[in-house]
């Protein structure tokens, strides 16, 4: 079956790529032919044909020449609206001179502000009622409907970095960015890569080799999310092929609501199933397409905790949803059904959402009718808390005036433990229970697969190894964990889990074990024949990176220069790569290299902090002193705090024998990192030297 559907493929895009122009065809024989082979072709399908790859993308606007209304609707939904350029109208926030937030943490203060149509964020600190620092950032692009949140990202050459201030519309008021707070500013530097823009955007151009570079993004998420490319269907109307969707299916373009009910769910948990996502080998996040098994390119892992079953985060509906009763006994109903439209048979996303509507414009009644279509007022099944039976059954036939509001107590409302000041429905359907103690110590079980019951055991090793990457770089078990996946017991072993084992070892900081792999394999094997692709992921470039950095840590940078160049080999857009290429280029003494690496840093990301702090050294070194001085300032400019740039001025003061100066900048890196050692040291012999020059 399969390969009769591959040859159908096959047969109908050499005819699409045969027809000159589908809309106007001339009366030639072979063209002729070709029409009623493809039309014969369409007629006679009996899977979607657009998820092959070489279908292409059209747009909104034009699925909008035929479908008006829906697309009318849809750009008001929280998908229509999730994403779009900066301005004024598309804010949901609140500006004004008093509209301030202060990250008591880091000591910075946050003034959003609009200079016209365009939004900017001030990032300013004060001494007293002085201002001593200010750095201004034009915002880009927003980011959410507004429904919730309205965050901002900024863009360098491409480079895009998600603004430290986010716009929380629940409760009207600006404030740190999720995962901001409590010490964990990233200022400007947090980077928006291809699996967030993946999400909440439509598909962009992404930079491969880069891990947040684009070259374009679209405005908001659009009918081929969910639909799947609309060339062809486009093509099949310009030919005249007519299908009656009240009787059949189209083939040409996917319709969610008539997959089957796991297909269906797939194209919606592909975002709405936030977590820990481990892509299948050579696949990215560019390749679920609707209609397909999402298992198929991606596994969703999520953490399971002891008695925390009230926590959630903003975008675990399906995770949450499959938790249900409701759900799980749900299963399986439509899977033979003859109905066009299986998931009436079962409890999935479009039960009870509408895609094309507004959320915030269906009413809590319409909801909870969905509700009593199973737990009717004659079952057995109804709520028991509402009326003493006898008494509802005198009012079977008037629903309504009983008010039952099923939500309110199944699907109670929230805070998420994700992002602050947000309030969401929890879509685990249940009876309420007894809230759980809040002073209870989070205990951690395991990981869990949402979307595929059977992973395989290297896939549930790597989300070990991302978990702890990623989300929990604070539970080192967590690599133990993934370690029993990766077995190393032979040289066969470790070439077959080596991207793993690399990956657990740097995590764990054991260079030594590291380094023992890459001597089984050899590091010539490693850069002729294995650490050779390119991809969305980078992995080989990874890898490669943590094996220069091993050799960097343990003394060898000659062996580390060869792989942190094939690392930039592989992802010349991956900045920190080139950074520490040139960092090693210096060790060696290769200035003139090193300053290439630095300049071409630059030209990418003109606010690279550590560039103008590594190339300001190597001016220090040729004796421009004035270069050097000036490549700190401007890197002090981007980050008052950096303590290498910091280091650096200071060095710089006692360079030309300024010594009070030095001072100043040695009490800075102690104020934010007052265990410094060679922070102490050299102030004390500053303080010795000051003092003996006194007497």
């Amino acid at each position: 079956m399969k390969s009769k559907v591959a040859r159908i493929r096959i047969i109908i895009f050499i005819c699409l790529s045969a027809l000159v122009t589908l809309s106007v065809i001339q009366c030639h024989s072979p063209q002729k032919t070709q029409k009623v082979s493809l039309l014969s072709i369409l007629d006679t399908a009996r899977n979607y044909l657009n998820t092959n790859d070489t279908v292409k993308f059209v747009g909104a606007h034009t699925c909008m020449l035929c479908h008006q209304d829906i697309h009318s609707s849809f750009i008001h939904t929280g998908m229509g609206e999730s994403f779009d350029v900066a301005s004024k109208t598309k804010s949901s926030a609140k500006f004004g001179p008093r509209v301030v937030v202060y990250d008591s943490a880091k000591d910075f203060y946050y003034h959003p502000f609009l200079k016209g149509d365009s939004l900017y964020v001030l990032e300013f600190r004060l001494e007293g009622r002085d201002t001593i620092y200010k750095r201004i950032k034009q915002i880009n692009y927003i980011i959410g409907s507004g429904q919730h949140t309205n965050s901002h990202i900024y863009r360098v050459n491409g480079y895009l970095y998600q603004a430290p201030i986010t716009f929380y519309t629940q409760l009207g008021k600006w404030d740190l960015a999720p995962g901001f707070s409590d010490g964990f500013n990233a200022r400007f530097s947090r980077e928006i890569g291809l699996e967030c823009m993946n999400c909440h955007n439509s598909y962009p151009e992404f930079v491969q080799g880069s891990t947040n570079k684009f070259t374009a993004v679209p405005n908001g998420i659009s009918c081929e999310r969910c639909h799947g490319a609309g060339g062809l269907h486009i093509q099949a109307v310009q030919l005249g092929h007519k299908v009656d969707t009240t009787k059949e299916i189209d083939y040409t373009i996917v319709n969610p609501a008539k997959l089957p009910i796991d297909l269906q769910i797939d194209v919606c948990q592909r975002c709405h199933l936030q977590g820990n996502a481990v892509l299948k080998p050579g696949k990215s996040f560019y390749d679920f397409k609707p209609g397909t098994k999402l298992s198929d390119i991606e596994d969703v892992f999520m953490p399971k905790y002891e008695g925390m079953k009230d926590e959630y985060i903003m975008a675990s509906h399906i995770a949450r949803l499959k938790m249900s009763q409701c759900f799980l006994q749900s299963l399986g109903k439509g899977e033979n059904s003859k109905s066009l439209k299986p998931f009436k048979q079962g409890l999935t996303c479009v039960t009870c959402h509408n895609p094309h509507l507004d959320v915030r414009s269906v009413k809590d009644s319409s909801f909870n009718a969905i509700c009593q279509s199973c737990h009717s007022l004659k079952s057995n099944n109804f709520c028991k808390e509402i009326i003493d039976r006898q008494e509802y059954l005198k009012h079977a036939e008037t629903t309504e005036k009983l008010n039952v509001n099923c939500i309110e107590c199944h699907m109670t409302k929230g805070n998420t433990i994700d992002i602050p000041h947000v309030i969401t429905t929890d879509h685990y359907i249940r009876i309420p229970e007894k809230k759980e103690n809040l002073d209870k110590i989070k205990k951690f079980i395991t990981l869990y697969d949402v979307n595929n019951s059977n992973p395989s055991p290297a896939t549930i090793g790597r989300a070990f190894i991302q978990q702890f990457s990623s989300f929990e770089s604070d539970r080192p078990l967590l690599l133990d964990s993934a370690k029993h996946y990766f077995p190393d017991n032979s040289a066969s072993d470790i070439k077959n889990n080596f991207s793993a084992l690399i990956d657990i070892s740097f995590y764990k900081l054991d260079y030594q074990k590291l380094l023992y792999y890459v001597s089984v394999v050899t590091p010539k094997f490693l850069l002729d024949s294995t650490l050779t692709h390119t991809n969305y992921s980078n992995s080989d470039a990874w890898v490669s990176y943590r094996i220069g950095e091993a050799f960097y840590q343990m003394s060898d940078p000659a062996q580390a220069v060869l792989f942190y160049k094939r690392a930039t080999e592989l992802a010349p857009f991956i900045l920190d790569f080139q950074n520490k290429l040139g960092v090693t280029l210096a060790s060696l003494h290769k200035n003139e290299e090193a300053e290439k690496v630095y300049d071409y840093i630059l030209t990418q990301n003109p606010e690279f902090v550590s560039a103008y702090t590594n190339k300001g050294f190597l001016e220090l070194q040729k004796g421009h002193t004035d270069k050097a001085k000036e490549d700190y300032e401007k890197a002090l400019s981007y980050d008052p705090d950096d303590r290498q740039a910091l280091m650096n001025m200071a060095g710089w003061y006692v360079f030309n024998k300024q010594y009070n100066k030095t001072g100043q900048y040695l009490e800075e890196v102690l104020k934010k990192h007052p265990n410094d050692v060679q922070a102490k040291d050299l102030l004390e012999k500053i303080k010795a030297l000051l003092m003996q020059k006194s007497l």
